[in-house]
């Protein structure tokens, strides 16, 4: 798979010749230095960008090959995301922050199965709590929660632990790595951490829009 874009000053080659494949409930790593095409990777897998070449297949669907309302429609019920800087919605309490992806896709257990996976997090007193009253840590977990929440076939974060201080970096992981466990989910993660990315089983480094290694 290739990635490139044009203008007046010529073509960039972000990603050159991106080819592997992970397990279903496999963890892997995608690490290099900053600019070598790591999120683009990432939101590439997604379906949020598109390839200049190639394609990706989540469960057998080659997601390339559906038009933007199927692969949205994919992308609903198979992939989650964590972000370094949460993505939470100011405006809805950490329940319903996690209600949402339930609820538009009109699951009528939405509340039951919010409220069970805020629990696992260990944030069952904190339902009714909008994020600006959450520290950084419960912020995370309330992430993790939405993103666990619909049983994702794959799990993608980008730096998840980026902006928070190292204990509790290390409690976040920790718990998303029991999640993926738990639910069979394929996690690939965007880190510049090397001790995060030697929990993963599986290491891919990337070099100016390259595989450099796969472990």
């Amino acid at each position: 798979m290739c990635k490139s874009v044009s203008d007046s000053t010529g073509t960039l080659e972000i990603l050159r010749d991106i080819d592997f494949s992970l397990n279903r409930g496999e963890t892997a790593a995608i690490v290099g230095a900053s600019g070598s095409g790591k999120s683009t990777l990432l939101s590439i897998i997604a379906g949020l960008d598109t390839p200049t070449s190639g394609t990706v297949h989540i469960d057998g669907v080659d997601i390339f090959g559906l038009d933007e309302d199927q692969r949205a429609a994919l992308r609903a019920e198979k992939v989650g995301f964590v972000f370094q800087s949460f993505q939470l919605l100011g405006n809805l309490t950490a329940l319903e922050n996690v209600m949402l992806p339930l609820e538009l896709a009109g699951r009528r257990d939405a509340r039951v199965s919010a409220v069970q996976m805020l629990e696992r997090v260990g944030l069952g007193e904190r339902l009714g709590h909008y994020p600006k009253l959450l520290s950084g840590g419960e912020q995370q977990r309330v992430a993790l929660a939405r993103a666990f929440v619909v049983r994702p076939s794959v799990l993608l974060a980008d730096e998840p632990t980026g902006s928070l201080d190292f204990a509790t970096g290390g409690r976040i992981m920790q718990l998303m790595f029991e999640l993926n466990a738990e639910l069979g989910t394929t996690l690939v993660l965007v880190t510049h951490d090397r001790e995060i990315a030697g929990q993963c089983q599986r290491r891919i480094t990337i070099e100016a829009g390259r595989v450099l290694a796969l472990a």
